[in-house]
């Protein structure tokens, strides 16, 4: 009889994993912020940049590690430096070179668990399914995560917050098993195909593939620029709501800890099950309407959000409902397009070379943009609408670039060789 193809439980085990390694941690420690900054005396505008030096100093982890490793191998490791990093964030000592140091360990975590070595597993055991498995993947990010966002709160209504930050690195630790005994990085470790198949598909005749562009053209090209500046305007603005939500409630009226836990804890879970639905529909509308236009409205939407933040008060905090559908939504839209854009504008052969360069850039400003908004909201004199207003325009920026790219990609002449000239002279009649 034939073997039970062993996907399935590829599926479910990633879907775990990537939200433990992931989602757990990156939608979580934010929640901390500000205990970090009563209990040590340091400034937000400090406490943000701890990640944006770490991704500076990390960012070579991932192509220098990753294709060299298993990536079952990568998720038990880059988990169990994540683990270190949370068991060091709850002994900082007040030394502000170690807030850096451990917000390196942090990111180098990061770059081995998380997405990378999950779409390489996935990308193995699926061909024809695989956009499918890798959605399921993906959903695991949040509802993984929103598991924190209840947690974390319970945990430090009961606890020291150092205490709560220890307990939550241990769930870290439950990717070993799965990573270790359920994952595998590819099907013929377990005597099977892609996808199940009984017998290796029969390759046909290769067709003629455009060859990748190279990174000189790209820089040539206004709808690289425009795809690189509007993508990295847009997660940066996402992150910089993401790592000041809680501050903004408090300079909102939440000064009361318990309070402003408790409005955090709320809005970052529907924001993250929210995001379930912008992904899942976003994948769906990309296959029907053209991509531009799904992109531009899910950044405009980023965009109208933002202001939702400060009609949440206390006494008044229906409207945190309101925020965290809307934003959660295009948020869960926003990245799952960048690559599918990339695609439309540089073609599938290019599209490797194209995300190398947008990638890094929207990392970058994935944590940095946040930074920026602490030393804004300083300037101002501690005033966050101000500083919130300038990530809505930096939001506002971003759907501009999308707006602006064209609908179609631009056909080139093919590029004549010297083998193609003796080719067409030779079938010429």
């Amino acid at each position: 009889m034939t073997k039970k193809f062993y996907g399935g439980w590829i599926v479910a085990a990633c879907f775990l994993t990537f939200g433990i390694s992931t989602g757990f941690p990156y939608y979580n420690i934010a929640f901390f912020f500000d205990y970090f900054r009563d209990h040590h005396g340091w400034p937000i505008s400090f406490i943000t940049m701890g990640a944006p030096i770490a991704v500076l100093l990390t960012i070579w982890a991932g192509p220098v590690i990753v294709p060299r490793v298993s990536p079952r191998l990568l998720i038990v490791v880059g988990t169990g430096v994540t683990f270190i990093a949370f068991q060091w964030f709850a002994r900082l000592s007040g030394a502000r070179w170690e807030y850096y140091a451990v917000w390196c360990l942090y990111m180098i975590g990061y770059f081995l668990s998380g997405p990378i070595p999950h779409q390489i597993i996935i990308s193995n055991w699926f061909k024809a399914k695989r956009g499918r498995a890798m959605g399921i993947t993906y959903v695991g990010v949040a509802v993984v995560g929103s598991i924190g966002n209840k947690l974390g709160p319970y945990l430090a209504s009961k606890l020291p917050y150092t205490d709560a930050l220890q307990y939550m690195g241990f769930l870290l630790l439950v990717a070993w098993p799965l990573a270790i005994f359920v994952l595998r990085d590819k099907p013929s470790d377990k005597g099977q195909l892609p996808d199940g198949a009984e017998q290796p598909a029969v390759t046909a005749a290769p067709a003629a593939i455009e060859p990748p562009r190279s990174f000189a053209y790209l820089l040539r090209q206004s709808p690289f620029w425009l795809l690189l500046v509007g993508s990295a305007a847009s997660i940066g603005s996402i992150a910089a709501v993401n790592f000041h939500m809680k501050f903004v409630f408090e300079s909102q009226g939440f000064t009361d800890q318990a309070a402003r836990d408790s409005i955090w804890s709320t809005a970052s879970f529907w924001v993250l099950w929210s995001s379930i639905a912008g992904r899942l529909l976003a994948g769906y509308l990309a296959d029907k309407l053209p991509r531009k236009y799904v992109m531009l409205v899910t950044y405009l939407v980023v965009a109208l959000a933002i202001p939702t933040l400060f009609l949440v008060k206390p006494g008044h905090t229906g409207p945190i409902y309101l925020f965290a559908l809307v934003f959660g939504f295009a948020m869960g839209a926003d990245y799952m397009l960048i690559p599918l854009m990339a695609a439309d504008q540089f073609g599938l052969s290019t599209l490797a070379r194209a995300m190398s360069a947008i990638l890094p850039t929207d990392t970058i400003a994935q944590f940095w943009v946040p930074n920026f908004v602490a030393r804004l909201r300083d300037f101002m004199s501690g005033n966050y609408y101000v500083a919130m207003m300038a990530v809505f325009g930096l939001a506002m920026l971003g759907a501009l670039a999308i707006a602006l790219l064209p609908r179609h990609r631009r056909e080139e002449a093919p590029v004549v060789t010297t083998a193609g000239l003796r080719r067409q002279k030779a079938d010429a009649p």
